[in-house]
């Protein structure tokens, strides 16, 4: 489960504190997908790194399976980052000089010291099976350069779910896209959240996107508001 409690998030500006989250609070269970809306600025995307621990709140706590990873020091919380949680970003941050394959094992190559070895089935065997799964199996040698913007999201997509996170983040990933493109990642991408079961949060300017997640909320005035 993820918790959010009372989370409020300030910077420091010329005239005091301002403030982008104020007591924000909400739960999800594995299986949710939940869509965060609002207008630029409004603190979306700061939401989003604080679930994903890429910055602290300024109050407030953010569990997930109940543990709070801003307890944790700074090993420990990049091992939580890496292994449990997954991140697909407006502008898919594949490495240009890297296969798709290559891309999506990136993950992997950085190892708590008890799994250095995959398992089983191997890493490169799941890497390939969600290429496949997105779509990409006939693509799965070329470079960034030689895909289109929706094949590179669902490069981003694959690369976030290869380490079975239980939490899956994405910020804006059909921002870039066309219609058509857009509505083949948005479709993607839930098959493949339900696929995982993970929790899903989508930051969204796009309500068609939105639209498909069950669970749908508004940032507005620092405040989130459960959308009806």
């Amino acid at each position: 489960m993820l918790k959010v409690a009372t989370l409020s998030k300030d910077y420091p500006g010329p005239r005091g504190a301002l403030r982008v989250l104020a007591d924000v609070s909400f739960e999800l269970n594995p299986g949710d997908a939940a869509a965060v809306t609002g207008p630029s600025g409004s603190g979306k995307s700061s939401l989003l790194y604080i679930l994903g621990g890429l910055e602290p709140p300024s109050a407030g706590t953010v569990t997930l399976d109940g543990e709070n990873p801003f307890q944790l020091n700074a090993a420990a919380l990049a091992a939580f980052r890496n292994q449990r949680i997954g991140f697909v970003f407006q502008d898919h941050c594949l490495l240009p000089q890297c296969t798709v394959l290559e891309n999506v094992l990136v993950p992997t190559l950085v190892r708590e010291p008890e799994r250095r070895v995959p398992g089983p089935d191997g890493d490169s065997v799941r890497a390939r099976d969600l290429i496949a799964r997105v779509g990409l199996a006939d693509r799965i040698d070329h470079r960034p350069a030689e895909l289109s913007g929706g094949e590179r999201q669902r490069v981003a997509i694959a690369r976030a779910l290869i380490r079975k996170p239980r939490l899956l983040l994405c910020d804006e990933p059909t921002g870039n896209l066309d219609h058509a493109a857009a509505e083949n990642v948005a479709t993607v991408l839930l098959d493949m959240h339900r696929t995982a079961d993970t929790m899903l949060v989508v930051v969204t300017h796009s309500a068609e996107l939105a639209q498909k997640c069950p669970v749908r909320f508004e940032l507005r005035d620092a405040n989130l508001i459960r959308a009806r």
